[in-house]
C-alpha cells in the first residue's frame, strides 16, 4: 500500500511538474525584447546624457551600465548595428573610461567596462580596454581587500574580472575577484 501511495504522490508530482512547464515563442520573447530596447534608444538617443533622480548621475556607472550590459546580451542573440554604434557612442563618450578615473576602487563604476569588454570582443581595440586594465589591474596588484562592502559590488565587479580572466587566460583576476568581497 505505501509503494502504491509512494508511486502515485510520485505520478502526481512529475505531471505538476509538467502542466507548470509552459513553453513560450522564442520570437515574441525577442520581439518583446526589442520593442522594450527600441523604447529605452528612442527615450535617451544621447549616450552620454546624465540621469537625474534624486541628484544627478552620469551615465557611465552602475545605474546606467546595467542597461548597456542587457543591450550587449540582446546584441549577442540579435546582433544588430544600431546595439553596437549605440554602445559604442556611450563608451566613446566617456573615453572608455571610469567616473572615478583608473584609480578606481568603486565597483559600481566597473560596470561599464563590461560593455567595453564586450565591445573589444566583437571588434579588438587597445583603446578600449586601456581604462580597465590600468583599473582592475591596478586592484590585482594592490594588498587591500576591503574594496566590496555591498551585495551590488558582486554584479557591478565580479563579472569585470571574470571577463578579463577569460580574455587574457589569467587566473589571478579570478581570485581577486574572490577575495574583494568583504
Amino acid at each position: 500500500m505505501k509503494k502504491r501511495i509512494l508511486f502515485l504522490s510520485l505520478c502526481l508530482l512529475l505531471s505538476s511538474i509538467t502542466f507548470a512547464q509552459q513553453t513560450f515563442d522564442r520570437k515574441e520573447v525577442l520581439a518583446q525584447m526589442e520593442l522594450a530596447n527600441k523604447y529605452f534608444m528612442d527615450k535617451w538617443p544621447d549616450t552620454g546624457k546624465t540621469i537625474v533622480t534624486n541628484k544627478e548621475r552620469p551615465s557611465n556607472i552602475w545605474t546606467r551600465g546595467v542597461y548597456y550590459e542587457g543591450l550587449m546580451a540582446l546584441h549577442e542573440i540579435n546582433p544588430k548595428q544600431v546595439y553596437y554604434d549605440y554602445a559604442y557612442s556611450w563608451a566613446e563618450f566617456h573615453k572608455w573610461g571610469f567616473r572615478n578615473g583608473n584609480a578606481n576602487r568603486n565597483a559600481d563604476d566597473y560596470c561599464a567596462a563590461q560593455t567595453y569588454i564586450d565591445l573589444y570582443n566583437i571588434e579588438p581595440d587597445a583603446k578600449k580596454l586601456k581604462n580597465t586594465r590600468q583599473c582592475i589591474n591596478m586592484l590585482l596588484n594592490t594588498p587591500q581587500l576591503n574594496d566590496w562592502s555591498w551585495i551590488d559590488a558582486i554584479q557591478m565587479g565580479m563579472p569585470v574580472f571574470a571577463k578579463l580572466g577569460v580574455l587574457d587566460k589569467d587566473n589571478r583576476y579570478f581570485g581577486r575577484a574572490n577575495l574583494a568581497i568583504t
